[in-house]
């Protein structure tokens, strides 16, 4: 029976050659998108599952509420980790992680000196190795860190540092660090699948800033980790215990340190203000930290994942609608075949697992091509979504079963309409009426149906590229308060130390230079300073105490804010002319939060800083520090011979003429070199960093509008189908109505109207569900581009466009054919 099956479906694949490459194509386009996007999903979903110990461990967050402000973030004070630890018995052991920032390693090759700068250090405890269950190629995982200048490498470090030679017991130095790091094991290079990146592993016991704020609970810049001990019964109501218990504990634990900062907690309590610790499963991190801040490592969103399965889902849906209306537009044909059989004895039944069964061999030869499709477009796919996939991934046990489960799912969902509705014809019905028979009513509209679905899917994605194209336009286009164009960023300008200002000064000699200024950081470069601070005249709090309102901040010079071209709203840039050590320029946002119409002279006090008095001598209209994600927050500007607080990193911004930016690069280059010859020379621009920040919505765009031009391409397969076999069937009737004087344009509109209606309709169901999809996407954006109906509009106009080429394209071939041979069979 099987092998009978399979002969009629290959002569009925035969017999109909147009429709069978067309239901093969638009299987193997929809085939080969599910495949791209469950190997994006699989890999997105994969994250730091490789530890031993994934399901015990958990991140630690800080929840807050100071003031006006709360926030969830990613990282802790030093003494939290231990904390948990100690109050609660559920935890087996902890672990935390901190990041120095970029540092400055000089190493020795074949007796010759080199000097790089490296980004990917962190620092750990000494159990971190252990805590996590790394493999440890060379060295002693359990000891390796004890020693504060121990240093571990990654592979891909060791042979930048030396080659093939194995690394364990040499030196590497740390600018900023007297004694030489030894190192002291080897790591393999880390899977792409983690959220912890790193090359080289240094001891926090070298990080004197860790030592310096070990007693703090309001230095928030710890990474933590915590383990359960194993075998718990519910891990699930552990953590709510943890949790529940986390504000109790920090009143003891954080008692003095917040008495050191001037701020009883007993009182900070009271004002209304909230400090906890929440745990998050290791596994969660990567994709469901979209609100948690986060300075560590870039991180996924869960809501991507959701959205590209959807397209997924919806592209091999459109493949499946082609297969049912392409099968059901054949039904004249197919219904003297079925109605034969029936006659002779075929049960229902057996016909259904006859078309099932081909619908099977088209998804089996669809599938096949899907994958050396799949595979060759895996490179281009790779880059547009930044990320390194296999198709090996799915040669596995799981992928190979998701695989066969994919295609018979999709054989199932393309057959079983087709199936149902054919073996339902009547032998005597289908007998008596012939193969020119009519169109049944139900299957007529089934297939308009399905048609209506098909474009209504096409034109919402379409709608939503649009929109996220042109959300990604307004970031790059808005008035950021400031000008990132031509501005040259040289990191590391600590390197020059006392000698940063005659640095600055030799620069703005150069004939294409004509601004510079070094501050302790930049917008767009995440390295700004935020802290607690206290407004003298504003206004109590409810319960009578001072307001305490968060700042973020740079420390500047007076050149900051005419190079960064940055406008003032009140009062005065700082000058050398002034003693400004004690002075602060606010932005609008921060003199509105502290409720002053007119700020300037009103001041500020720094618990942080021995309660240093700032006075306010200037504000500066709003800019945007970070991503419009993000509104603009209250912000300060302090002048750099405050010595407020002390960074270790400082930034050189430099604004060059516009024209020949390489020319400019090359004299500071020549300068830099002049100053410290032994430390490389690293720049970007500004605007490339702050386009940086949108490098997940720039990829998610891309990606998008890639499956949205297949989904519109199946849609159009079918239609193509569905207008051939449209023309086939009402040849005779175009042949009459040449014959009495119809024109080509008349037939062709004849045979267009029905569709471009459905294509209408597809409109009109369209455009509430994309504007209502892309008005929720818009709000994770602070700022966002305007839904404009012209874009909905555009949208309907463009795919009717496409439909009507398409369904021309037959009905042009139908009009110019010849009426005699039409006819000559009657």
């Amino acid at each position: 029976m099987f092998r009978n099956y399979l002969k009629l479906t290959w002569r009925n694949l035969n017999r109909n050659k147009v429709s069978s490459v067309i239901n093969i194509g638009g299987l193997t386009i929809g085939l080969a998108c599910v495949i791209l996007i469950g190997l994006y999903v699989k890999d997105e979903l994969g994250y730091d599952r490789f530890f031993p110990d994934t399901a015990r461990i958990y991140r630690v967050n800080t929840h807050e509420k100071i003031g006006s402000n709360e926030f969830t973030a990613g990282h802790t004070p030093p003494p939290a980790a231990k904390a948990l630890a100690d109050q609660f018995p559920e935890i087996e052991s902890y672990t935390r992680i901190f990041l120095p920032g970029d540092q400055l390693v000089r190493y020795t090759i074949n007796n010759e000196n080199h000097s790089i700068t490296d980004k990917h250090l962190l620092a750990v405890d000494s159990n971190f190795l252990s805590f996590f269950g790394y493999p440890v190629l060379e060295g002693d995982k359990n000891t390796c860190l004890n020693n504060p200048n121990s240093i571990v490498l990654t592979q891909r470090a060791a042979r930048r540092y030396f080659g093939d030679a194995s690394p364990l017991g040499k030196n590497l130095q740390l600018d900023g660090y007297s004694t030489p790091f030894v190192v002291t094991a080897l790591l393999n290079d880390l899977p792409e699948q983690s959220s912890l990146q790193f090359e080289a592993l240094l001891s926090v016991q070298a990080m004197p800033a860790v030592k310096h704020f070990s007693w703090s609970w309001v230095w928030l810049q710890m990474g933590s980790y915590v383990k359960l001990k194993p075998g718990l019964a519910d891990a699930p109501a552990v953590i709510r215990h943890i949790e529940a218990g986390t504000p109790a504990m920090i009143r003891v634990q954080a008692a003095s340190a917040f008495s050191r900062i001037g701020q009883p907690i007993d009182e900070f309590i009271r004002k209304g203000n909230r400090y906890d610790l929440q745990l998050q499963p290791l596994s969660a991190v990567h994709l469901y930290s979209a609100t948690i801040g986060n300075r560590y490592f870039p991180q996924g969103d869960i809501k991507y994942v959701y959205i590209f399965s959807a397209i997924g889902l919806f592209i091999i849906l459109l493949a499946c609608v082609n297969f049912m209306n392409l099968a059901t537009a054949q039904s004249a044909r197919r219904a003297r075949e079925v109605g034969i059989r029936k006659v002779l004895g075929s049960e229902r039944k057996q016909l259904m697992l006859q078309f099932l069964g081909e619908a099977f061999v088209y998804t089996l030869i669809a599938a096949v091509i899907a994958v050396a499709l799949a595979s060759l477009a895996l490179p281009a796919f790779n880059d547009l979504s930044g990320k390194s996939l296999n198709l090996s991934a799915f040669f596995d046990l799981s992928g190979i079963a998701g695989i066969l489960v994919l295609i018979l799912l999709t054989a199932a969902l393309a057959g079983s309409y087709p199936a149902i509705y054919l073996t339902s014809f009547s032998p005597a019905t289908v007998m008596k009426s012939g193969p020119g028979g009519k169109d049944p009513a139900h299957g007529f509209f089934t297939r308009n149906t399905l048609v209506v679905f098909q474009f209504t899917v096409s034109m919402v994605l379409i709608n939503c590229t649009v929109i996220v194209y042109k959300q990604m336009r307004f970031e790059q286009s808005k008035d950021l308060g400031f000008d990132k164009g031509n501005l040259v960023v040289v990191s590391g300008a600590e390197k020059l130390g006392s000698r940063e200002e005659s640095f600055r000064q030799e620069l703005l000699r150069l004939p294409g230079i004509t601004g510079a200024t070094i501050s302790t950081g930049l917008p767009a470069m995440s390295s700004f300073f935020q802290d607690t601070y206290v407004p003298q005249e504003a206004a109590k709090t409810t319960s009578g105490g001072d307001r305490r309102e968060d700042l973020v901040s740079f420390i500047v010079d007076d050149d900051f804010i005419p190079t960064m071209k940055m406008d003032m709203a009140a009062g005065r840039n700082f000058s050398k002319s002034y003693s400004d050590s004690p002075s602060v320029i606010l932005n609008m946002a921060a003199a509105t939060l502290m409720g002053w119409k007119d700020p300037i002279g009103k001041h500020i006090i720094y618990p942080g800083g021995d309660n240093t008095r700032f006075t306010v001598i200037g504000v500066i209209k709003d800019f945007h520090f970070e991503s419009l994600r993000n509104p603009i927050g209250p912000f300060a500007l302090f002048y750099n011979t405050s010595k407020t607080y002390s960074l270790k990193e400082s930034y050189l911004a430099v604004r060059i003429r516009p024209g020949d930016p390489a020319k400019a690069i090359a004299a500071i280059r020549g300068v830099w070199k002049g100053f410290t010859p032994e430390n490389p020379f690293e720049y970007s621009f500004l605007d490339a960093e702050y386009d940086s920040l949108y490098k997940a919505d720039a990829t998610i765009g891309k990606v998008f509008g890639a499956f949205t031009m297949l989904s519109l391409v199946v849609a159009c397969l079918g239609l193509l189908g569905l207008a051939l076999y449209t023309a086939e069937r009402r040849t005779k009737e175009i042949g009459i109505r040449k014959v009495l004087g119809a024109s080509v344009p008349h037939v062709v509109a004849m045979l267009s109207k029905e569709f471009l209606k459905l294509v209408a309709l597809a409109a009109l169901i369209a455009v509430p569900i994309g504007w209502y999809a892309m008005y929720n996407w818009l709000q994770d954006f602070a700022y966002q581009t305007t839904l404009d109906w012209w874009i909905f509009g555009l949208t309907a106009v463009a795919t009717t466009f496409v439909a009507l080429a398409t369904v021309s394209f037959q009905s042009v071939k139908a009009g110019l054919a010849n009426p005699v041979q039409s006819l000559r069979s009657e």
